[in-house]
This record gives C-alpha cells, structure tokens and sequence, in this order.
C-alpha cells in the first residue's frame, strides 16, 4: 500500500512539473511594442521643435488621419547620437528598381491609429538606457474638407513623406492609381467624389520636427522625426511583460497650403497649392 502512494505521489510531481514547463514554454516573450496615436491637439511645431505658427497667406487644417507607415525606427542613448550610431530596431524593405535607392511601398507596415506598426521581442534590443526616439515615417492617409466650384465636401489624402517612395499602385480611398516609378519625398494624390489628383509638394517644404538639430542633424529630404521619451526608456534584458511606446504625433493643422482668398479653406480650384504635409512633432510615452 505504502509503495503505491509513493507511485501515486511520484506521479502527480511528474505530472505537475511537465505541466508547469510547459505553461512556460507556451508563454509568449516580452516585447517592445510601437503603436500609433494622431493627435490633432497636441502642440504644433516647426523643424527646430519650436512652437509654430502659420505664415501670412497660408491656410491648414487639421486632417483625420486614417493611416500611417514608418520606415525607420532608432532608440538614441543621447542627444549627441548621431543618426545611424544609436539601436536601429528597423529598417523598411527598400528596392532600385525605379533608379535610385527608395522605399518599397508594396512591402510597406501601415497601421490605423492605437494600431502597432513594430514589434520586436526585448532579448533583440540592446539593454541600456534611450532618451531619445527617431522615426522615419514615410506614408499618410487622411481626409480633409475641400471646397470646389462652391461646393464643400471631404476628399482623401495619400501623401509620401519618405525621402523616396518607389510606388507600384495605391489607393487614396477607392479609386487604384498606377504610378510604376520613385516619387521623391512630398508626393501625394487626392481622391473624392471618385475624381484623383496628384501633386508633388515643392523639395524641402515638408515639416521634419528635430530638436536636437544642432547635435544630431538629418538629412535633408528624410523625415526622420525625432522627440525625447516622457521617461527614459531602460532595457535590461530581464524583462517579464512588454513595454509599450505609444508614438503620438501631432497633426495639428498638418495639412498648410498657400491660400489664395484667405478664407483658411482648401479651395484648389481658386489657386490654393499645398506647401507642407509633415507632422507638427511627436511624443513617445512608455506605457
């Protein structure tokens, strides 16, 4: 009797440790997570971080922005790390084959807003600590209100802010557009009442927000957008839950062209030319 309890017991301890193993193996590991939040309230700033206004003769909105894609993403220790120096998490697919180096939209991540655009398991990422955080982001798709020959409605935006877009076709909204060739940075086309128009933004004119210019430039034509975290961000690579960066950029009146009646409304048909696209800044919150 003796020896078949301890057959008994034995059992369960097997049983118990096969199952606790196994409860820990199907555990999913932690993560570094990034997610997306548009923010048409949040602070609006010029290409140094500084509070901006709009210029005279200029009108902007605030879009509703439906989408975005992120070409780059790079943890910084510091304000002095260069770009490229600091823990490059990614790096999107890019392609020749319209000429020169460019990013491949077909192969493009893009994510809604709360939505997470990277994610990458914390044992991949350097342990150490990062104040800083640079994105590249390189698509946008959102709606704005237009008026046209006296009408007023809202039309779709999909606007290419990467320093350079190879393109195969897209969609603003419904309507396919085949392009087959590299758009530089500040390309976009514009889709409502199942009508498309394309356009090109003038070079240099798209908003880039970089503080720390002065000891971490960019290139010009990137857009890679930089901001501090709210904390520092700290890896120790012993981590047991995921860290969650939620990247909130400011949309607020994003969307600035040249207003020809000084109205502040879009009004194409009356001679208003879109001038900038860029988001007004960005803060990463670790969560």
């Amino acid at each position: 009797m003796k020896s078949t309890i301890q057959l008994v017991f034995s059992c369960l301890v097997v049983m118990i440790c096969v199952s606790c193993k196994k409860d820990k193996a199907d555990s999913p590991e932690p993560k570094l997570i990034f997610k997306f939040r548009f923010d048409s309230t949040q602070q609006r700033l010029n290409n140094i971080g500084q509070p901006a206004t709009l210029p005279a003769g200029h009108g902007a909105q605030s879009p509703v922005f439906n989408s975005m894609s992120a070409h780059y993403i790079e943890l910084a220790p510091n304000m002095y790390t260069a770009l490229g120096a600091g823990n490059i998490l990614y790096k999107a697919p890019e392609t020749s084959v319209g000429g020169d180096l460019a990013i491949d939209f077909s192969k493009s991540i893009i994510a809604k807003n709360g939505e997470t655009f990277y994610s990458v398991p914390l044992r991949d990422v350097n342990a150490g600590t990062y104040e800083w955080l640079r994105i590249s982001l390189a698509y946008q798709n959102y709606d704005v209100k237009v008026r046209y020959s006296g009408l007023d409605f809202t039309g779709t935006i999909a606007s290419f802010i990467g320093f350079n877009t190879y393109i195969n076709s897209f969609k603003p909204k419904n309507t396919s557009v085949n392009v087959n060739a590299n758009k530089l940075q500040g390309y976009w086309a514009f889709e409502a009442l199942g009508f498309i128009t394309q356009g090109q933004a003038p070079p240099g004119s798209t908003t880039v927000v970089n503080p720390i210019f002065n000891t971490s430039p960019i290139p010009a034509g990137s857009c890679v957008v930089t901001a501090a975290f709210d904390t520092p961000l700290t890896i120790t690579g012993k981590e047991e839950e995921d860290l969650v960066v939620t990247v909130s950029l400011s949309t607020n009146d994003s969307f600035e062209w040249t207003d020809s009646a000084g109205d502040n409304i879009y009004e194409p048909d009356a001679g208003d030319t879109v001038v900038d696209m860029g988001v007004r800044g960005m803060k990463p919150v670790v969560n």
